[in-house]
This record gives C-alpha cells, structure tokens and sequence, in this order.
C-alpha cells in the first residue's frame, strides 16, 4: 500500500492537486472528479482523500461520511446528465485499475448497451449451497 499522498498513487496526487482532474466535488471525506475513461460522459469517481486500498480497509468512522458523499454524487450526476438512473459500483483489488478505494457514479440509459453486470450470471446448484454459503459469509461477520 502506497503512503498517503505517495507519488505513487494517482488519486493520491489528485487529492493533493498534484495531478489533473476534472473536479466535480471535495469536501473533508472525499474527492470527486471525472473518470478519464468513462463509460458515458459524466462517469465520476469518489475517492477518499486518505489513502486506503479497499472498501475493507475504510474505518467504520468514514463509512457514513464516504457513502453520504456517494449518495449525493450520485443524485447530482442523474441529474446533470438527465440520465434514467446510474451504475453505482466499486472494484477489490481484483479488476481495480488503481488500488486506492474509490467508488464509480455511472449515469444511465434505457438501452445505453451496458448489459447488467460485466460477468456471467449464474445460479446455486439447490436450496441447500445457497443456504450453506449464506451461513459461511453469517459466520464471518
């Protein structure tokens, strides 16, 4: 894990207005600026400005300040962009492209082309592994 406010860390540069972004919001939590990349013009990516990989590693503390930036955002691009609704999402580790948390604020369409989730779908083989998995993820809270 890269410190905060490590070179290497783009969003972390961001923060710090050490690296270009199109800013759409900051407050004491979080710092929220256009993808690069987007998906649909108005793609917003929240970033806590302190450095932590994951959605895991985000103390109990800022979750609600975090989420209510989220939730803000989210509304704010919905409307701005006139969109239908919006993909909410946020990668661990796996598919994470930058490995500091940061939640993406996708506006949609009706028929924009995303299908869904990017991966396939499946179902349980029965009643039994559903509830047998449900039980493991219990007992690990």
């Amino acid at each position: 894990m890269a410190p905060a406010g490590s070179a290497a860390c783009v969003f972390c540069r961001i923060v710090a207005g050490e690296a270009p972004a199109y800013r759409v919001h900051e407050d004491g939590a979080v710092v929220a600026f256009l993808d690069q990349r987007p998906l649909f013009p108005g793609h917003t990516l929240v970033v806590p400005r302190t450095h932590l990989e994951t959605l895991t590693d985000l103390p109990e503390e800022s979750v609600g300040p975090y989420f209510t930036a989220v939730r803000r955002l989210t509304g704010a691009v919905e409307r701005a962009m006139e969109a239908d609704g919006s993909l909410v999402a946020g990668n661990n580790r796996v598919s994470q492209s930058v490995p500091h948390l940061h939640t993406h604020v996708v506006p949609r369409r009706r028929k924009d082309g995303l299908r869904g989730f990017f991966w396939p779908r499946g179902h349980y083989a029965d009643e039994t592994e559903a509830r047998r998995i449900a039980a493991r993820i219990r007992a690990q809270l």
